[in-house]
């Protein structure tokens, strides 16, 4: 039985892929240590998702071990030697960055680091996947000319027409601290596939989304603003009118592209990944979008302090992913994406109740 190990194995993107590949057959090796919990608090906890994986997944084996243990990591690989890496584990938040920069640091740079260590000891043929983000490009995408309309942002620069592709510069720019981690560990994923001759991929996200995803205020803007409007909670708009854009790309289509590229592997490779243009929303576009599909008025507020180094208008130019991978698709559009989340949180919200 061929054999997926997947970092991060409780979070959104890290459960789907656990849960695609078994369907496909594989035998999957899950690490995660719910440090979203200790990063967030405990309504970010990934445990109850965790327990639901350990329990209903066929063929999954969990360990809850932390990135950053070397050594651990090591052991892992050298008794499990996977056909397939699938490194999602991280601390996530833009903004959480700047309040702890060592261990956001030590987990998405250092740990990254560990795990390709582990891999080219242990696995080098094995093909190494890295979620990265677009946060890796910086302040650079606001360098580009754009135009304001009623409900969002709009670029408008014939170069970029189509979205961000890969050729944009990740240098001389504002990333943010977590930005800085994310592109050192985007940089070694790289390095390792070409200095190596390594099967590597940086997959930059933009909005990853779906319906497991815990969205919490200081990370995934699209889940957290559905679970304020179900829960009937004040949200808070910062910066840029709330017209600032998204792409997003449900976490489904993200592992069908992972096994695109486990069937045909590249060394170091990189593309941008997200929903393009037609799955971009504004917040005050998904704000309305929301109240559409929930029927609940939409509570906030605006803060007029944008967050340092983010995005005014970003979505995804998927052209190259798109050549190298003729057969992938995004399959799910924003609306169906905010249809299910509506439906989930309204689940939760009835349990809660009850």
């Amino acid at each position: 039985m061929r054999k997926i190990l997947v970092t991060g194995s409780g979070g959104l993107i890290g459960s789907t892929v656990v849960r695609f590949f078994s369907d496909l057959g594989f035998s999957v090796i899950g690490i995660d240590n719910n440090m979203r919990q200790n990063f967030f608090g405990s309504e970010a906890s990934i445990q109850e998702n965790l327990n639901c994986i350990i329990k209903e997944v066929k063929n999954y084996d969990h360990h809850a071990v932390d990135i950053r243990n070397a050594e651990e990591i090591l052991k892992v690989f050298k008794d499990v030697r996977p056909e397939l890496v699938v490194h999602c584990a991280a601390q996530p938040s833009h903004d959480l960055a700047a309040k702890i920069p060592l261990d956001d640091f030590h987990t998405n740079a250092n740990g990254t680091l560990n795990l390709l260590e582990a891999a080219r000891n242990y696995t080098k043929e094995s093909p190494f996947v890295f979620l990265s983000t677009n946060k890796v490009y910086g302040d650079n995408p606001n360098k580009i000319l754009i135009k304001e309309s009623k409900t969002r942002w709009q670029i408008n620069e014939k170069k970029w027409k189509h979205g961000i592709d890969e050729t944009m510069s990740i240098d001389h720019c504002v990333h943010s601290l977590f930005g800085v981690s994310k592109t050192s560990a985007d940089l070694l994923v790289q390095e390792y596939g070409r200095y190596f001759s390594m099967p590597t991929v940086c997959l930059r996200g933009g909005c990853l989304t779906g319906e497991n995803h815990m969205g919490i205020g200081l990370h995934g803007f699209l889940s957290f603003l559905v679970k304020t409007n179900v829960f009937g909670l004040p949200y808070t708009i910062i910066g840029y009118k709330g017209k600032q854009v998204r792409d997003n790309i449900h976490a489904t289509d993200v592992s069908s592209l992972i096994y695109e590229y486990y069937k045909s592997p590249r060394v170091g490779e990189v593309y941008n990944i997200g929903g393009g243009y037609s799955n971009s929303i504004s917040v005050l576009e998904a704000i309305g979008l929301i109240e559409n599909i929930s029927g609940n008025k939409q509570s906030y507020d605006y803060d007029n302090t944008p967050r340092v180094g983010d995005h005014i208008c970003y979505y995804t130019n998927l052209s190259k992913v798109k050549k190298h991978y003729p057969t992938w698709n995004i399959k799910k559009n924003i609306t169906q994406i905010i249809e299910a989340m509506v439906l989930k949180w309204e689940e939760k919200l009835h349990y809660t109740e009850g």
